[in-house]
């Protein structure tokens, strides 16, 4: 059948009361898990996989747990705005110009963007989904370990400087990040580094201490120590909740932007999600006539992150329906689901199982209007926890935080380890440095190292080869030069005009 058809049959097959009512649920337990710190899609997944095993037909099971998958990016955004207390790891850029904004009274607003930009990216990834799945399925191949590492070293460059600062505050924690990365088991080989015989250890790290600590129990630190004020948001009103004009038409280009970065990038291995937000965030940074503003409450530095991760989270899907391989803890669940079912995923899948992919494709766009129909009306309950008392928000936040943290792994390291990043992000955030480098050298250092040591081992050790063996990872460096001596270059250029000119004048 032609695509038009399939994605009729689809519908057909996601709009059964069973299926829309997995579709709900999905998204629904996915925005919950988003807004409660350190719980997350995988978590979400993990406690809905089990079920899906009691249900007669599989493609219900994989709708549930890929709306748990992209309703995580919805919910995530929430506290991150409101509170600087990231659900996601994705979410860690919207509180770098959310936050601020919600404390300057505009927290419903920001949230009105976010909902109305994820719905947006959603939808627009889903048509491109819908109609040239298995050609960007093949794309996503295209990048071998070669130029995985080269995209992924020169993100961490390029994306490094997203929240200002000098180069030292940017690169300390970076440095930082990839250390911390290095923590447990060696990727290749499996040898237990930097564990001193802990064997929880042995695991590594997760973001969920280091992003829930160095951002929001350091941020609620600030609070309750008095650098940080209070804001100015105490009283709601329905006229605040709506955005103004200004704020949707400074919007829409962010969006269309983010959409484009989180559809392309959702297709790579990684933390795409996460990726994409900080990608977009450099690029709206990059496009701005005001830069330096960005990290003081510019709705540009929302609008286009959020739409980014959403994008990200719907594109991946496409990698586990037409190649059958996971680039995420959450759709490797997925895979499992369907290999239980004796679902087998790949490029026949379109052939053999039409209602398992065209129906998990038109789940999408239901789970998207799900969302919006969930998420807007409550954008006044969220905004009104920011009149709660300080000790009664700040206590609730850190017993969340905390039981998120030991969610994860059942283990009390992650609750010491909440403790230890928030000292951490409180101290370097108190000499100036900036936090967000170190989520990006936590979050893609073992990506970072996988690659390089794949890289050289195809390569035979060849570094030329692994970095200008293929056009591809040629022009992806090409690309990172631009990016990172392109702006110090025109500056320098500048100064040196104005020097030459001042110089003939006198």
């Amino acid at each position: 059948m032609d695509t038009l058809d399939g994605l009729l049959h689809g519908l057909s097959v996601a709009v059964q009361p069973i299926n829309i009512g997995a579709a709900f649920a999905g998204v629904l337990l996915g925005m919950l898990t988003g807004v409660l710190p350190g719980l997350g899609t995988v978590a979400g997944a993990a406690l809905v996989l089990p079920l899906t095993f009691t249900l007669d037909s599989p493609e219900t099971g994989i709708i549930m747990i890929a709306g748990i998958y992209y309703g995580a990016m919805y919910g995530g955004s929430i506290t991150s705005i409101l509170f600087k207390v990231p659900g996601e790891a994705a979410s860690v850029v919207a509180a770098m110009d959310g936050y601020e904004l919600a404390r300057n009274g505009r927290a419903g607003p920001v949230l009105g963007i976010t909902t109305i930009g994820s719905f947006v990216a959603g939808m627009l990834t889903a048509v491109v989904v819908t109609f040239f799945a298995p050609a960007l399925a093949e794309l996503g191949l295209a990048f071998g370990p070669a130029e995985l590492f080269a995209l992924v070293t020169g993100s961490l460059l390029i994306l490094a400087t997203v929240s200002g600062g000098g180069l030292a505050s940017n690169l300390v924690p970076l440095g930082l990040g990839l250390v911390v990365a290095t923590i447990g088991q060696e990727p290749v080989t499996s040898i237990s580094r930097f564990t001193f015989g802990n064997g929880e250890l042995s695991q590594g790290i997760g973001l969920v201490p280091v992003a829930v600590g160095a951002f929001g129990i350091a941020e609620l630190l600030f609070l309750v120590s008095g650098k940080r004020g209070n804001g100015t948001t105490t009283k709601v009103r329905v006229r605040d909740l709506i955005p103004s004009k200004d704020e949707v038409r400074r919007s829409v280009a962010p969006w269309l932007r983010g959409t484009g970065l989180g559809a392309f990038l959702g297709l790579l291995p990684g933390p795409s999600a996460a990726v994409s937000a900080f990608a977009s965030y450099k690029a709206e940074k990059s496009i701005s006539k005001t830069p330096s503003r960005f990290g003081t409450g510019q709705i540009e530095g929302v609008s286009g992150p959020e739409a980014a991760n959403n994008a990200a989270s719907t594109s991946s899907i496409v990698p586990i329906l037409t190649l059958g391989i996971p680039f995420s803890s959450t759709l490797a669940l997925v895979l499992s689901a369907m290999i239980i079912h004796g679902v087998q995923p790949g490029p026949a899948l379109i052939t053999n199982d039409p209602d398992i992919f065209w129906g998990v494709i038109a789940s999408i766009f239901l789970g998207n209007l799900m969302l919006v129909v969930l998420n807007i009306p409550m954008i006044g309950v969220w905004v009104r926890l920011l009149s709660t008392p300080q000790h009664v928000l700040v206590t609730g936040i850190v017993a969340l935080s905390v039981i998120g943290a030991y969610s994860v792994n059942n283990s009390m390291l992650d609750v010491y380890l909440l403790v230890v990043f928030a000292a951490l992000g409180y101290v370097l955030r108190t000499y100036g440095f900036q936090m967000a480098p170190l989520i990006l050298g936590v979050a893609l250092g073992p990506f970072l190292e996988t690659y390089l040591r794949q890289g050289l081992a195809l390569s035979r050790g060849s570094v030329p080869d692994l970095l200008a063996g293929s056009s591809i990872s040629l022009t992806v460096w090409i690309l990172v030069a631009l990016a990172v001596l392109g702006a110090p270059t025109v500056r320098f250029l500048r100064r040196r005009r104005r020097g030459v000119k001042e110089s003939t004048r006198v």
